[in-house]
């Protein structure tokens, strides 16, 4: 019998993502818990400003990562991002997304080049 002050562990494969944009957090909130229910998932959010040449805006960062209760794998953390990037694409009404994970960085856009 286990005694009852040792707790259990589990470990898997570090995995994460993180989702940029800006736009109303507020919207891309509501977007997530909606997603959440849909699907189980558990994502952080957290306000950001983005400052560029000739400007600055308020926006969001989404992070998903590999979560050993539920683990998964990076390609289908990745492929998550994707689908959760493009939802809040259209909820947010805005026109591009970056997608950060621990290989690639990709820029997504509806704007003519």
């Amino acid at each position: 019998m286990t005694p009852p002050n040792i707790i259990s562990e589990k470990t898997c494969a570090t995995g994460w993502a993180r989702i940029y944009m800006s736009g109303p957090i507020e919207v891309a909130k509501q977007a997530l818990r909606k997603e959440c229910l849909r699907e189980g998932l558990c994502v952080t959010v957290e306000p950001t400003t983005f400052i560029y040449t000739g400007g600055e805006e308020s926006g969001f960062v989404v992070g998903l990562i590999n979560y050993p209760r539920f683990p998964s794998t990076q390609p289908d953390i990745d492929h998550r991002a994707r689908r959760i990037a493009n939802l809040l694409l259209e909820e947010t009404h805005q026109h591009s997304v970056l997608i950060m994970s621990p290989l690639t960085s990709t820029w997504f856009t509806r704007r003519d080049q």
